[in-house]
C-alpha cells in the first residue's frame, strides 16, 4: 500500500461515520479501511475464548440462582443451548484468519451481528422468563448477572461494535419489557439508560480503536518509506549516509560510505571526517575551496545541501555531493552533524562537456561568442580594479565569401580551421582568441598597457592570414581586416567597446580593407551621421526628394548623340544635397537599393519614351538588385507600363556582380538579356576583372573609367596600354566601348585614336535636369555635333 503523505492528518473519533464504523458503508479510503476492518476482527479472535468463559459463568450462575423455583430440565436444557451458541461463536471467532497487517471486506464485519442477535436471543430468556418466576432476592441476583454479562460482553465484544450492539439491543430490550410488565417503570428507565450507555462507551472505543489503527498504519508507513530510502541509500553504488560525532569525528559509518572512501569499515569509525575527505592533502595542508567551506560549515554548527568538492580515492580525484543537519540531544547539547553523500563525478563531466559546448565553437574548438563576453567583462573588471587597460580586436576575413560562394561551404569551413589554428598560434596567455560566427573572429587582449605591442598583434595577425592557404590542391588568398578598441577609454562597458571595435572595422574596410584601424570618438558621430542618414533615405522616394540627372553619351567619332545615362541625386531638406557616394552605399546596407532601383528604372524608362526612337537610356544596376529574382519582374514592369522598347534600354552593371555567382546574379542578367535588353560591363579594370565573366556573358559594351582616361591623357603607359587592351578585346569580342570622363577636346582625340565608339564626360555635356535632357534629345544630331 502506497505511504500517505506525512501531512495528512488521520480523521478523529467524531469524524468517523457510523455507517461506516459498524461496516454498512465502505470508508473514504478503501484499502485503509480493509486493513483496519481486518484489525477489528484480530481484536475480536483475540477475546473469543474471554466472551466464551463469561458466557459459560453468566449461564452456571443463573443455573445455581433457579434450581430452587425452575424445573432442573429447563434449566439444563437453556444451560446447554447457551453453551452450544456461546461456543459457536468463539469458535466462528477463532476460525478467521485474519491478520492485523491484512484486509477484510464490509461484509465480513456485517456476518459478526448474528453472533450478537444469536447470544441476545438466548439471554432474553433470563429476563423474560426466569426473572418472572424467581423471587425478589432472586430476580435481584439476575439481574447483576446480567449487568455483570453486559458489561463484559461490552468490552470482550467491542471491536466488532455491530455484534455488540445488536447483543446489548438485544438483552437491554428484555431487561426493559420484563421490567415495564412488572410496573417497575424506574427500574425500567435505569436499565434503558445503562444499556444505552454500554452502547455508546461500546462505539467510542470502537471508534479509538479505529484511530488508534490508522496512526499505527501511518506510522508503519513511514516507517516503510525509511526503511526504504535507507536500504537504497546502502544498496546503491553512489548514495550513503555518514554520521559524526560532536569532535567531527566519523561513527557508525556504513559499509557503503567506507566502500565510497576506499576504506575499511572498521578503521573508518573514529577518523576526522575531513580528514577522510582530505586523503592525502591532509598531511600536505593543500586544501580545496569545497573543502574550507565545508570546514566552517561543520564548525558553525549549520546545516548545508549540495555542497560540491573533490576527493582523492585512491589516487584519483572524484567529485562528491553531501549535505547534513547537526544533531542535537533532548537537552539541546550537540550531538555531531548526520547527513548524505553521494558521487556526482559523472555528472560534473557531462555539465563540463555541456558548458564547454556552450562556450566553444563547433567548427572551430575557439571559444565562442559567449566566452568572449565573459572574458572581454571580466578584464575590464581587472582593468578598472588595478587602473589598467584591455583591449578588444574585431577581425572580419577579406575574400571569404568568394571562396564559399565558387569552391562551396566544406572548403570555406576547413579554411575557418586553418584560419583558426594561425590565430591561435599569434595570442599568447594574456590574450585569447574566439570566433564571433560567420568570418568575423575576435581577440580579447587583458593588459593592453603596450599600445605599440597591441598594434604590432593586429599587424601580425594581418601579415599571418593573409599568406596562402593551401586546401585540396587549391591554393586560397585571403585577408584580414581589424578594428582595435581599448578600454575603459574607448567604453566602460564591454558592450560599448565591442560597439567601438566594429566601428574601428567599418573604417577598416572602407579603407582597403587588409589594414587594421584604432577607434577614434569621431566615428561614433559618423555612425550616429549614418543612422539619421538612413532614416531620412528610407522615406526620401515617397517624399520626393530624389530625382534623375541624365548625361549625354556619344558617338566618339561624329559626336552625335546616342543616349543617355540615368544618375541618380537626393537632395535632403535636412542633409542638403548627399553624394551618390555617401547614400547608394548606405542603401545597399539597409536593403532599401530595391525599391529604390526599381523606382530609378521606372522614372528612366517613362522619360526616354518620350525621346526619339534611336535614344538610349543607361541605368545603373546594383549587385543587389541582381541577387533577387523578382528583378526581371521589375524590369519586364517598368518596359510594359511605359511602352518603351527592350532594345532602348541598357542597364549597366560592375565586375563586382560576378563574385555573388553563387547567389544566382548572373542567371538574372541572362533571364533580363532574354527580354532584349542591352548589357554593359560599367568600371572595367577597377575591380576583379576576368576575361571568363566577359566571354560567359552577352555583354553590348564595355565602359573604360575614368581614372584610365585621365592617367592616359598624362601620359601614363600603363593606362595606355590597358586601354589599347580594352579596346582590342571588345572589338574581338563585338562589343563596343565607351571612354568616361572626357573633359578635353585633347582626351577627345586621344580615345578616337584609340578605337573607343563612344564617349561620356564633361567635354559633351554634364549631367542634365529632366527638361534639358528632353531638349537636348529632341534637337536634330548635326545641331547637336556642332554645338
Amino acid at each position: 500500500m502506497p505511504a500517505s503523505p506525512p501531512s495528512t492528518p488521520r480523521p478523529a473519533p467524531a469524524a468517523i461515520g457510523f455507517r461506516t464504523l459498524v461496516g454498512f458503508a465502505e470508508g473514504a479510503d478503501p484499502a485503509e479501511w480493509g486493513r483496519i476492518r481486518a484489525t477489528q476482527l484480530t481484536a475480536g479472535r483475540k477475546l473469543a475464548l474471554f466472551l466464551l468463559a463469561v458466557n459459560l459463568a453468566a449461564a452456571a450462575a443463573t443455573v445455581v440462582l433457579m434450581a430452587r423455583t425452575s424445573p432442573l430440565w429447563v434449566l439444563l436444557s437453556w444451560g446447554a443451548v447457551v453453551t452450544a451458541v456461546a461456543t459457536t461463536v468463539a469458535f466462528r471467532r477463532l476460525a478467521t484468519r485474519h491478520r492485523g497487517d491484512g484486509y477484510a471486506t464490509v461484509h465480513e464485519i456485517r456476518n459478526t451481528a448474528s453472533d450478537g442477535i444469536c447470544l441476545a436471543a438466548v439471554w432474553s430468556v433470563v429476563p423474560l422468563y426466569f426473572c418472572a418466576q424467581a423471587s425478589p432476592g432472586t430476580a435481584a441476583g439476575l439481574g447483576v448477572v446480567l449487568t455483570i454479562l453486559m458489561t463484559a460482553a461490552s468490552v470482550a465484544m467491542a471491536p466488532l461494535v455491530l455484534a455488540t450492539l445488536a447483543f446489548l439491543a438485544g438483552l437491554g430490550l428484555a431487561i426493559c419489557v420484563q421490567l415495564a410488565v412488572a410496573d417497575t417503570y424506574g427500574a425500567t428507565l435505569g436499565s434503558a439508560i445503562f444499556t444505552m450507555l454500554l452502547m455508546a462507551v461500546c462505539i467510542n472505543r470502537a471508534r479509538s480503536l479505529v484511530v488508534i489503527r490508522a496512526a499505527e498504519i501511518t506510522l508503519q508507513e513511514r516507517d516503510e518509506t525509511v526503511s526504504l530510502l535507507l536500504r537504497e541509500f546502502e544498496e546503491t553504488r553512489a548514495d550513503w549516509l555518514w554520521e559524526t560525532d560532536a569532535s567531527r569525528r566519523v561513527v557508525k559509518a556504513s559499509p557503503r560510505f567506507a566502500y565510497a572512501c576506499g576504506l575499511d569499515p572498521i578503521s573508518i569509525d573514529g577518523m576526522p571526517f575531513l580528514q577522510v575527505l582530505a586523503g592525502p592533502g591532509w598531511e600536505t595542508g593543500e586544501f580545496s575551496a569545497g573543502l574550507r567551506a565545508l570546514a566552517e560549515k561543520l564548525k558553525a554548527r549549520e546545516s548545508f545541501r549540495d555542497l560540491r568538492l573533490p576527493v582523492q580515492i585512491e589516487g584519483e580525484e572524484r567529485w562528491w555531493q553531501i549535505s547534513a543537519s547537526p544533531r542535537f540531544s533532548d537537552q539541546g547539547k550537540f550531538c555531531g552533524f548526520r547527513g548524505v553523500g553521494s558521487d556526482v563525478t559523472e555528472q560534473r563531466a557531462s555539465s563540463d562537456k555541456i558548458n564547454r559546448m556552450a562556450r566553444f565553437d563547433t567548427l572551430t574548438g575557439l571559444p565562442n561568442r559567449l566566452m568572449i563576453n565573459e572574458t572581454l567583462v571580466r578584464a575590464m573588471a581587472e582593468a578598472e580594479k588595478w587602473g589598467g587597460r584591455c583591449a578588444f580586436m574585431m577581425l572580419d576575413l577579406d575574400r571569404f565569401k568568394a571562396v564559399n560562394d565558387t569552391l562551396g561551404h566544406p572548403i570555406g569551413d576547413r579554411l575557418l580551421g586553418r584560419v583558426s589554428e594561425r590565430l591561435g598560434q599569434l595570442t599568447g596567455d594574456i590574450s585569447l582568441c574566439g570566433r564571433l560566427g560567420g568570418d568575423e573572429f575576435a581577440v580579447v587582449i587583458r593588459d593592453a598597457t603596450d599600445a605599440a605591442a597591441v598594434e604590432r598583434l593586429a599587424q601580425r595577425i594581418i601579415d599571418a592570414l593573409s599568406h596562402p592557404y593551401e586546401i585540396d590542391q587549391h591554393t586560397l588568398y585571403i585577408g584580414a581586416s581589424i578594428g582595435l578598441a581599448v578600454g575603459p577609454r574607448d567604453g566602460r562597458t564591454a558592450e560599448m567597446l565591442i560597439r567601438s571595435a566594429d566601428l574601428a572595422l567599418y573604417r577598416a574596410k572602407d579603407a582597403g580593407r587588409g589594414v587594421f584601424r584604432t577607434y577614434e570618438p569621431e566615428l561614433h558621430v559618423q555612425a550616429e551621421e549614418r543612422r539619421v542618414l538612413e532614416m531620412a533615405l528610407r522615406s526620401a522616394v515617397e517624399k520626393g526628394e530624389m530625382f534623375l540627372m541624365y548625361q549625354p553619351v556619344v558617338d566618339a567619332g561624329s559626336g552625335h548623340l546616342r543616349g543617355f545615362e540615368a544618375l541618380l541625386r537626393w537632395t535632403s531638406p535636412e542633409f542638403g544635397p548627399v553624394s551618390p557616394d555617401k547614400f547608394i552605399p548606405l542603401a545597399e546596407d539597409a536593403r532599401l537599393i530595391a525599391p529604390i532601383g526599381a523606382w530609378v528604372l521606372r522614372t528612366a524608362c517613362e522619360e526616354a519614351a518620350t525621346w526619339p526612337s534611336n535614344i538610349r537610356i543607361a541605368v545603373n544596376v546594383s549587385p543587389d538588385q541582381l541577387q533577387n529574382p523578382n528583378f526581371v519582374t521589375t524590369v519586364t514592369s517598368s518596359l510594359a507600363s511605359t511602352g518603351l522598347s527592350a532594345e532602348r534600354l541598357e542597364l549597366e552593371v560592375t565586375e563586382s556582380v560576378f563574385m555573388h555567382e553563387g547567389l544566382g546574379a548572373t542567371k538574372v542578367l541572362e533571364r533580363v538579356l532574354d527580354l532584349g535588353v542591352r548589357l554593359s560591363l560599367d568600371d572595367f579594370g577597377t575591380g576583379y576583372s576576368s576575361l571568363g565573366y566577359l566571354s560567359r556573358t552577352r555583354f553590348s559594351s564595355i565602359k573604360i573609367d575614368r581614372s584610365f582616361v585621365q592617367d592616359a591623357a598624362k601620359g601614363v603607359r600603363e593606362a595606355v596600354a590597358i586601354i589599347r587592351a580594352v579596346v582590342a578585346l571588345a572589338n574581338s569580342l563585338g562589343m563596343a566601348t565607351t571612354a568616361e570622363g572626357v573633359e578635353t577636346e585633347a582626351e577627345h582625340q586621344m580615345v578616337q585614336e584609340f578605337g573607343c565608339t563612344k564617349v561620356q564626360g564633361y567635354y559633351f555635356g554634364r549631367p542634365l535636369p529632366v527638361e534639358e535632357a528632353r531638349a537636348l534629345a529632341g534637337r536634330r544630331w548635326d545641331e547637336f555635333a556642332a554645338a
